[in-house]
């Protein structure tokens, strides 16, 4: 006999039709296969899982693979120091405090009685890529092991109907990611789960939210971390109607499609109530870490947006086209001195250093386009109070003899570091350099400065916060334009 499977990860044959017979409908075009009945399994329980994961001896064949390589590419057996006393603590299951289960194939809980005796202390439970479905077996397992506080059921492929959940009135986190969850579900959660701390709903194609009782979420009284990152959110009207619960710390967006974010005004917030409340609260009161990156942002607007969120100083923006360099995108050192309260940027800390230091840069940056376009300033809201709280001068036209002091305070101080790898090892050269001076200008005074022969040089800035350095390749744009500032360090490579 032959059983339809819809593979999980994607790896079948077809779509649950065979030579134009369709036998069951698979989630995708080639998840679906057939295979003998014999070749199935129905699963282990959980207290089977506890027992082969901590009490069960490693076979002959995990032992083979414990080795490495010598330097005469023969293998070496790796024997573990203290394996037996790491064996002994973990077998003893009345001291256990976190079981991590993966992938064992764990479709039930098992004799219930025998997991609070087996297992009375357990806080923490990993069931990542298992066969559980049913939400009573979730309950069943968790109304046994009163001191448990998180659970992970990542990649399980959970039930559409939560009925037989029972309260969980002492889960604080829950994993959910890539289990099939949507929000209506998410909202049966709401109500029993009344101590809910964590939320994870990552890789669930969520792309609405769709609060049940009104327009806008409510509930979740406790909730300080919400992780919707790997969905398929592209509208931020969405996002808005989590923007009233009052304990919402950190929300993780990370890969979904927002092209535009803002900060909602009382209007705003009033039309996404229906007029039910007459009392709005401020919108993301307590938010302080907001992860929005690889996204597709791309105006200024929304960067600036962030600045009205009260609490908020953990911005994550990389991989959006508005943070991409390379995709006409403002540098760090844009963003932080447009961003007045940020304290991590892209997960790097904004040191007080580096906000004085990117600020100045970007007042000189701006100073040096309203010359040609004065209009230029609308784009910057933040200007005029940076040139005062800096007191930084514009900049004065030279007259007789002043022309060599104006030159004096344009010059930046430069570092230069040879990087390429036929250039050999150089010393590191500070120069003083006009802040007119450019691109192309500097390639050649790089191949001057370090004797530079038949070698074209690329260069690139390194900045401070960032893990990679940023490549200088409009050769017209000046040191200014470029947001050279003095001691910035510019690396030395060579073209490919």
């Amino acid at each position: 006999m032959w059983v339809g499977v819809d593979w999980d990860n994607g790896e079948g044959k077809h779509d649950g039709s065979v030579n134009g017979v369709r036998y069951f409908q698979a989630k995708s075009e080639r998840s679906g296969s057939f295979v003998r009945t014999q070749n199935l399994s129905p699963g282990i329980s959980f207290l089977e899982a506890l027992h082969i994961r901590y009490k069960g001896e490693s076979t002959k064949e995990e032992e083979d693979e414990m080795y490495v390589l010598s330097a005469s590419n023969k293998r070496v057996s790796v024997e573990l120091v203290g394996k037996e006393k790491i064996q002994d603590k973990l077998s003893r299951f009345e001291e256990l405090k976190g079981a991590s289960l993966p992938y064992l194939g764990v479709s039930t809980p098992g004799n219930p009685s025998d997991i609070s005796s087996l297992v009375p202390n357990l806080k923490e439970l990993d069931l990542t890529g298992n066969l559980i479905s049913e939400w009573k077996d979730v309950s069943t397992i968790c109304e046994q092991l009163p001191a448990l506080t998180a659970v992970n059921l990542s990649d399980n492929l959970m039930s559409q109907n939560i009925t037989g959940l029972l309260q969980l009135k002492n889960i604080r986190i829950l994993v959910l990611n890539n289990t099939g969850i949507n929000w209506t579900q998410v909202e049966e959660l709401n109500h029993l789960l009344p101590m809910i701390e964590e939320l994870h709903l990552m890789r669930n194609g969520i792309s609405r939210i769709m609060p049940t009782s009104s327009s806008i979420v409510q509930g979740f009284g406790s909730l300080r971390l919400l992780n919707l990152e790997n969905n398929s959110i592209a509208e931020w009207n969405e996002i808005l109607k989590l923007s009233l619960l009052r304990s919402l710390e950190q929300l993780h967006l990370n890969k979904n499609n927002l092209k535009h974010i803002f900060y909602p005004d009382a209007d705003t917030i009033q039309k996404l109530l229906s007029g039910s409340e007459s009392n709005v609260k401020m919108p993301f009161q307590n938010l302080h870490c907001l992860l929005l990156g690889g996204n597709n942002i791309e105006d200024l607007a929304s960067v600036d947006s962030l600045n009205s969120f009260p609490k908020l100083v953990d911005i994550r923006l990389s991989e959006n086209p508005i943070a991409d360099t390379g995709r006409s995108g403002i540098p760090r050192f844009v963003l932080i001195a447009r961003l007045s309260k940020v304290e991590i940027l892209n997960g790097s800390e904004v040191s007080l250093r580096e906000r004085k230091d990117s600020e100045i840069r970007y007042v000189r940056l701006v100073m040096s386009k309203l010359h040609d376009n004065p209009d230029e300033i609308k784009e910057h809201p933040r200007f005029a109070e940076l040139k005062a709280f800096h007191g930084i001068e514009g900049e004065r036209p030279s007259v007789g003899t002043s022309g060599p002091q104006k030159m004096a305070s344009g010059l930046l101080s430069v570092n230069l570091k040879c990087v390429g790898a036929s250039i050999c090892e150089k010393p590191l050269l500070t120069k003083k350099l006009p802040a007119t001076t450019t691109v192309g200008k500097l390639k050649i005074l790089c191949e001057s400065f370090f004797k530079l022969k038949s070698i074209k040089p690329k260069l690139f800035l390194q900045e401070e916060g960032s893990p990679l350095p940023s490549l200088l390749d409009d050769e017209m744009a000046t040191l200014t334009d470029i947001g050279i500032g003095n001691e910035s360090t510019i690396l030395v490579d060579e073209e490919s």
